[in-house]
């Protein structure tokens, strides 16, 4: 990863990216994501759809740039995979709840 000074829990998403059992416990047990068009709500549906896009892109996730906004924590990543368009650098918008991700939404 790189050398940001990311929040424990999305520093742990980060880390866990390909752990769907790791990423679960990042989240709020109500926690919203939305990617792709699509909204996940709480943790087996984040963790399915995250094993799901693990298996199926095998994207790589590498933060370089951080800024807090309206009570967000918004990160920029670029991701390289087995996707059209790879690499692509994607904001990944956070809301941090009781030192965990409440809320995620991932947009280009």
């Amino acid at each position: 990863m790189s050398n940001l000074n990311l929040p424990e829990p999305i520093a742990a998403y980060f880390a866990a990216e390909h752990k769907p059992e790791a990423l679960a416990h990042c989240f709020t047990s109500r926690a919203v994501m939305k990617d792709d068009g699509h909204t996940y709500t709480g943790v087996d549906a984040i963790k399915a759809f995250m094993a799901e896009a693990s298996a199926k892109y095998s994207a790589t996730s590498m933060p370089f740039a951080l800024a807090r906004e309206d009570g967000f924590q918004i990160v920029r990543a670029k991701v390289t995979g087995n996707f059209p368009s790879s690499p692509i650098d994607l904001s990944y918008r956070f809301r941090l709840e009781r030192g965990l991700i409440a809320t995620l939404e991932i947009t280009v």
